[in-house]
C-alpha cells in the first residue's frame, strides 16, 4: 500500500469517526437540532419507565396508563456509565454531579412499540462539569418504553407497571 493511499485511508477513517452516530439528515424534521450546534456527548440510556393506571384527564370515568417517570443509566459508546437519567422533571445528571433539565420542543414517531424520538431545549446546567453548555438533547434510536398493553380499568386504578426501554441521548452545545 502506498504512503499516499494510507494517508487518504486514515483521513477518511477519521472523518467517519468524527461524524455523529445519528446524521441529522436522516431524522424527522421535528427533532432535528437547529444549525449552529455540535454534538458534545452521545450516550445510551438503558432503564425503565413507570406507568400508573389513572383516570383520563379529558374523560371522567375512563382510565388509561399514564407516564409517571423514567429511571435509566447513561453509558458512553464504550459501555462505561457516565451518568443517570430520571424524573420528573426529566433530568440528565453526569457522574461529576452536574445536571440539566429541559423543555420538550417536539416528538416524532419511532418504530412500532418504541417511545417517540424527542427534541429537548436544555435549561442552564446546575453545577460545574460535563453538563455545562448543553443546549439541546435528542432522544433517538428508541426501543421499548411504551405504555403497558395490559388493561387499565377502574378495578386496577392506582396500579403501577414498569417497562424496560433503551434510547440514545445526544447532547448538543452551541458552536
Amino acid at each position: 500500500m502506498s504512503p499516499k493511499f494510507s494517508a487518504m485511508l486514515l483521513a477518511c477513517s477519521l472523518i467517519l469517526a468524527l461524524q455523529p452516530a445519528h446524521a441529522q439528515s436522516a431524522l424527522p424534521e421535528a427533532v432535528k437540532v437547529p444549525d449552529g450546534h455540535r454534538v458534545m456527548l452521545e450516550t445510551v440510556g438503558v432503564g425503565e419507565i413507570t406507568y400508573e393506571c389513572r383516570d383520563k384527564a379529558s374523560a371522567p370515568g375512563q382510565t388509561e396508563w399514564t407516564f409517571v417517570g423514567p429511571k435509566a443509566v447513561l453509558n458512553d459508546r464504550a459501555g462505561k456509565q457516565v451518568g443517570d437519567y430520571f424524573g420528573p422533571p426529566a433530568t440528565w445528571q453526569a457522574k461529576d454531579g452536574s445536571k440539566v433539565t429541559g423543555t420538550q420542543l417536539a416528538v416524532a414517531q419511532a418504530e412500532k412499540g418504541a417511545i417517540p424520538y424527542q427534541l429537548v431545549k436544555a435549561n442552564p446546567a446546575e453545577g460545574k462539569g460535563a453538563m455545562q453548555g448543553v443546549s439541546y438533547i435528542q432522544r433517538l434510536a428508541t426501543r421499548g418504553g411504551v405504555a403497558p398493553a395490559s388493561d387499565c380499568t377502574t378495578q386496577n386504578k392506582g396500579a403501577k407497571q414498569v417497562v424496560q426501554y433503551q434510547a440514545d441521548y445526544v447532547f448538543w452545545t452551541a458552536k
